[in-house]
């Protein structure tokens, strides 16, 4: 009995020092959590830069002697310069084209062009825009003054949002940075995911790893990839069909374009080149955007899924879904743990006990 009772009292010291360890353990990484929690976004983000960049930057490598080092500073200049120039000139294009276009109100010069006539037998929109457009196209200050109190109610939002971007371009390129760093030393880095993969996939860890990397190259090139290549035309067909504000349009087109949405920016831009080009021009703009439009059903199949043992449908699925919900960085977390989840959800039916009928 006595001998019971030391074995009941020494089980609940040990209980409650296992207790105390665990709850200091929780603790700990708690705190670690709230410490690096403004740097998570740069970290994830510099993470599935250095994961996307590593075929190409392994590549660079091999052609510099095995020198990651050096590889790693220009593959850092050149993200860097492929991000900063063309957004340099993005923004010279829209401060010019916003300038531009103040001048020409203030002025009255900007001329807008009467709305067709079947305008008013569009559904829904119809009626509301002939009239917009009607007191535009008679009196564009007035009809501006007449937008005064839903403009000054959208300016705050409207430069919120501007230095959110500002911010995230920021953040872009400090992650480009932190990319490189990783990429000068993948070699460690690597042997630390391969145990962590081992850690919590036991012997599936491998697999799992590559998986992860695989879909994360796949949602870069198969979702942003095609978004910016259409994009790029879009642009082009902007500029040349002497679009107002082009470089605004070409924002717009690709965040469309990232959401799958790009023909909700193409739609007005055509109707408004048939409003006021020649039939010509305007046809041949119409063309150059039915291709813009269609040319990611023939990229995706190609691009989005390549290289990775999961049906495109699942990544596509989870990169708009983890899009939707918490922004484009779920583009790929998304697509990783759907794709993840859809692994684990196989294995489990591989593993599930076959039950046999008596007969």
């Amino acid at each position: 009995m006595a001998s019971q009772t030391a074995y009941d009292r020494a089980y609940v010291k040990l209980a409650l020092e296992v207790s105390i360890q665990i709850g200091l353990a929780i603790l700990l990484a708690t705190a670690c959590l709230f410490v690096i929690r403004p740097f998570a976004p740069l970290i994830t983000w510099g993470v599935i830069i250095a994961i996307a960049a590593y075929p190409s930057f392994r590549k660079l490598q091999h052609a510099l002697g095995g020198r990651g080092v050096l590889a790693a500073i220009l593959f850092t200049v050149v993200l860097l310069a492929v991000v900063i120039l063309p957004t340099v000139l993005l923004a010279g294009t829209l401060v010019e084209g916003i300038h531009n276009v103040s001048v020409r109100v203030k002025e009255q010069s900007l001329v807008i062009p009467e709305p067709p006539a079947n305008v008013e037998r569009w559904p829904v929109i119809g009626g509301p825009l002939k009239t917009v457009w009607g007191l535009a196209s008679k009196d564009l200050t007035a009809a501006v003054r007449s937008f005064a109190p839903q403009i000054k109610a959208v300016m705050p939002e409207l430069l919120t949002a501007s230095a959110g971007v500002a911010l995230t371009l920021l953040q872009f390129i400090l992650a480009i940075v932190v990319a490189g760093v990783l990429l000068a030393n993948a070699e460690p880095i690597y042997e630390v995911t391969c145990s962590l993969a081992n850690r919590f996939f036991g012997e599936k860890g491998p697999e799992f790893q590559r998986l992860v990397g695989a879909t994360i190259r796949s949602v870069t090139t198969g979702i942003l990839g095609v978004a910016l290549i259409q994009s790029v035309l879009a642009g082009v067909g902007f500029l040349v069909a002497g679009l107002p504000g082009a470089g605004l349009w070409t924002v717009f087109f690709l965040i469309a374009a990232v959401l799958q949405l790009s023909v909700i920016v193409l739609i007005p831009a055509v109707v408004y080149m048939f409003a006021i080009s020649g039939a010509t021009k305007a046809i041949i703009f119409l063309v150059w955007c039915v291709i813009v439009a269609l040319i990611d059903n023939v990229l995706k199949p190609l691009l989005l899924g390549r290289g990775v043992a999961v049906p495109i449908a699942v990544i596509f699925v989870g990169a708009i879904g983890g899009f939707v919900t918490i922004g484009i960085i779920g583009l790929f977390i998304g697509a990783v743990v759907l794709s993840v989840g859809y692994k684990l959800f196989l294995a489990w039916l591989d593993h599930s006990p076959t039950i046999h009928a008596n007969v």
